[in-house]
């Protein structure tokens, strides 16, 4: 496979019949990588770092589940692990030892891990973050920063990425509608990588504050120097406790996330997709003095809040984060695949230079974004600079190419082989010229019509 050689079959009968029915029966519609209707596909399987199509193309996948496919898809190892527990049973309600171990070995490896607790996805791990320190702090408030993404809670659904009109800080703008009005006005906005105007809302605040909740890499902007340790440090002088998001960056960036990578120890974690492998999974972890809120005791002393759902900490998905986690451990496992990222992503930057076009790439080695604009991207504020319609326009260019990306980021994997990132920058190559030449080409005459 490569660019020059992929040619993108048509839909066969039976994915155009599926696409249709998608449409007719799924309110969200069909979710694909590609606005364009013609690109639309249904996925019949993924192996490694490859997905295919109902009718049968081959692509190279950097959207990986929009990031939880860190060993690639259909590892082996994960896959053994639940099969092996498939044939035990898949939910039980009750503890089993695959959750009790996977909360052992997520206690070892997370700095801020002293008592954990499972879910079924990375928004219901923020939601209950927040619900935990709001019943420590006994307040109801909740900051977070403008862009970032927490989930789908109403609380959290509040300027996030999809803001296009950002209101003065603080204050909150509702991303979807069915969102209770009230909610807006328990949330506070602040600009990530700003630490004076947030340090000026939190002590404004500060007694009415339950929690601060933040992506310590915001969507793919790095924090700045310092930011991290200032917001650690006035939210500690406030008894504030700080959440980090890490359900993108967990396992991910280092084997203990972000708290690893940036030196910064939270109060309480949210993570999820790295550990998951595609499974249903999502983890609160933190300080035994917030988390103890959610020991059965407390229904009787009070100050008791409810966590469990019927899937949480499910054997099937812990059996699934086990084997993953036995992975990452492994000598050199990190070292191998953020070389790999760095050489795509530094390959990606190269060949956006050498258009012209106002591009600039931002993020880690393993999770990074090109962004079509040549303002400093440093926040929610200077992302809404990037042009979305070139973006979009460059997604299709590499579908067309065999590639899978988000419109978003690309998240890399340590299935993605040598040979893949060839194929990827050949294919960058390819559509970065053809991007470059359809901007640059005079636009069409239109002949004059007849007239009768």
């Amino acid at each position: 496979m490569s660019p020059a050689t992929f040619e993108r079959k048509a839909p066969t009968e039976h994915e155009r019949e599926l696409l249709a029915k998608s449409g007719r029966l799924l309110p969200c519609g069909v979710r694909n990588a590609s606005f364009t209707p013609e690109l639309a596909m249904v996925i019949r399987d993924a192996r490694g770092s490859r997905i295919t199509d109902c009718s049968g193309n081959e692509y190279i996948d950097y959207l990986l589940g929009s990031g939880p496919m860190f060993l690639g898809h259909a590892h082996p190892s994960v896959v053994k692990a639940v099969r092996a527990q498939l044939e035990k049973g898949t939910a039980y309600l009750m503890i089993s030892e695959p959750a009790i171990r996977l909360g052992e070995a997520i206690v070892e490896a997370v700095p801020c891990a002293e008592q954990v607790s499972f879910h079924g996805s990375g928004s219901e791990a923020t939601f209950f973050a927040m619900r935990l320190a709001r019943a420590h702090r006994e307040r109801d408030k909740v900051l977070k920063f403008e862009g970032a993404y927490h989930g789908m809670g109403d609380a959290v659904l509040m300027s996030t990425q999809w803001t296009r009109q950002p209101a003065d800080f603080p204050e909150a703008v509702p991303d979807s509608a069915g969102i209770p009005g009230h909610v807006r006005h328990d949330v506070l906005i602040a600009p990530f990588n700003d630490i004076e105007t947030t340090t000026a809302i939190v002590e404004k605040h500060a007694n009415e504050l339950a929690c601060v909740i933040v992506e310590p890499l915001h969507r793919t902007i790095p924090p700045r120097d310092g930011f991290l340790e200032a917001l650690r440090q006035v939210t500690a002088h406030y008894g504030i406790p700080l959440i980090f998001d890490e359900v993108v960056t967990g396992f991910r960036l280092a084997y203990g996330g972000a708290q690893e990578l940036y030196g910064v120890t939270p109060d309480l974690c949210a993570l999820g997709k790295t550990i998951s492998g595609g499974h249903p999974l999502g983890v609160v972890c933190g300080r035994e003095e917030i988390m103890s809120h959610a020991a059965p005791e407390r229904m009787f002393s009070g100050g008791y809040v409810r966590l469990t759902g019927t899937f949480s900490g499910n054997p099937v998905s812990c059996a699934a984060a086990l084997a993953i986690l036995e992975e990452l451990k492994k000598p050199g496992f990190y070292e191998a695949v953020n070389a790999r990222g760095r050489r795509l992503r530094a390959g990606l930057e190269s060949l956006l230079q050498a258009t012209g076009l106002p591009a600039q790439v931002v993020g880690e080695a393993t999770v990074f974004q090109p962004w079509f604009t040549r303002e400093a991207l440093v926040d929610h504020r200077s992302a809404l600079t990037a042009d979305s319609g070139r973006n979009r326009k460059f997604v299709d260019l590499l579908l067309r190419r065999g590639i899978v990306k988000a419109h978003e980021k690309f998240f890399v994997s340590a299935a993605h082989s040598d040979e893949d990132v060839e194929i990827t920058l050949a294919a960058l190559e390819e559509a970065l010229a053809e991007l470059r030449e359809s901007e640059s080409a005079p636009p069409p005459t239109t002949a004059p019509r007849a007239r009768g």
